[in-house]
């Protein structure tokens, strides 16, 4: 099969860029024919809250070969894009979706490849943003009628899927490991090397920091767990810091707090999850999250709220403790996992990451489509 796949790859960085050449690397690993297609301008700098769209020499980068073709921000690049795509003559396109802000792009691309008899496949992280704003059912909608196929990785995601394309073909598959950030060590080494103290049961919170993951609950929170736990807050805050920093300096746990408001670069995942005992996911809203593949990759418990596919992801694989969207219960929560001990959620973790590999998501993607 003669697969296009068009998305973020390298040199832009991030979780949706390792997804997608992970991916393609398995289903290159099963004899088809792959070939990667990116943008020359993915944002524009003044729509791009981070610090950079690229790799630097920190990340542990999987430098996909791909060519630039689309320009998100020039309508005239869309045609170009097709017609280049098409002269490769694929069988199958895939493209990632989530945010509206691509759907007139990826829309155009997959309208012109759908009429040449070319199926078009849409991997869906969020149908319906976390902060939705008047235009994105619209836009999603523009992208979804142009598209054959969807993956969708948890019951969440396909509601909102089937909300706005009631006739979609869809296969739900979970989300797979991360797997590529390389072996854990010692959790005393770790917290050695991040200043943190070697006996106290360690949380993190890791990834963007945005209004919706709901750091502010986790660090009260903190201020109502005692003296034995410390909280490590890992990642880029897309907004700013100060009304968190605030909070932290009028907690009486400000002393168990520590944080890394930074992008976190690829080698510096590994200290991360070694240093932690549970990750804590306290959000307000959300579908799935690419952090507990990585968490499940490192054996690293996980409490998070009943929010979006959370529960599905956690709960029924016993791999956590779920809890609802409130301090008190996130307080209760991590209380309880501790109580119960890491050592059997561990054990249910190794048992799930053996389901999880990239080489059965592109399995089941192929066969989807086979089918």
């Amino acid at each position: 099969m003669r697969i296009a796949y068009l998305s973020t790859f390298y040199p832009f960085r991030g979780g949706i860029a390792q997804f997608n050449a992970l991916l393609y690397q398995a289903l290159e690993k099963q004899g088809h024919t792959v070939k990667a297609y990116t943008f020359t301008c993915q944002y524009p700098s003044v729509l791009f809250p981070g610090k950079t769209q690229y790799v630097t020499e920190k990340d542990r980068a999987i430098p996909i070969d791909s060519e630039a073709v689309l320009n998100t921000v020039n309508p005239f690049s869309y045609e170009t894009a097709a017609r280049k795509i098409l002269k490769w003559q694929p069988d199958v396109l895939v493209m990632k979706y989530w945010m509206s802000f691509f759907s007139p792009a990826l829309a155009h691309v997959a309208n012109r490849l759908k009429k040449k008899g070319v199926k078009v496949v849409c991997i869906i992280d969020n149908a319906i943003p976390h902060e939705p704003r008047f235009f994105d059912k619209t836009l999603a909608r523009l992208l979804f009628n142009q598209c054959t196929h969807f993956i969708v990785m948890s019951e969440v995601v396909k509601k909102d899927l089937l909300s706005l394309k009631p006739d979609a073909k869809y296969l739900l598959k979970p989300h797979p490991l991360y797997d590529h950030f390389g072996e854990k060590i010692t959790s005393a080494e770790a917290r050695k090397t991040l200043n943190l103290d070697v006996h106290k049961k360690t949380l993190l919170f890791f990834g963007l920091i945005r209004d919706y993951k709901g750091l502010d609950w986790l660090m009260d929170a903190m201020a109502e767990l005692d003296d034995s736990y410390q909280l490590l807050i890992a990642g880029e805050s897309y907004g700013s810091f100060e009304k968190y920093q605030k909070q932290i300096d009028q907690s009486p746990a400000k002393e168990r707090m520590n944080v890394l408001n930074q992008y976190i670069d690829d080698k510096e995942v590994p200290v991360l999850f070694s240093a932690a005992d549970v990750l804590v996911l306290p959000y307000k809203s959300a579908t799935q999250s690419g952090v507990i593949p990585i968490a499940y990759h490192f054996e690293v418990p996980v409490v998070a709220t009943d929010v979006g596919g959370l529960k599905e992801t956690i709960e029924e694989a016993g791999t956590g403790i779920i809890c609802q969207p409130e301090v008190a219960s996130l307080v209760r929560g991590i209380e309880e996992l501790f109580a119960v001990g890491q050592e059997k959620f561990i054990a249910r973790i190794q048992k799930e990451k053996k389901t999880l590999s990239w080489e059965v998501f592109a399995q089941a993607l192929v066969g989807f489509l086979e089918k």
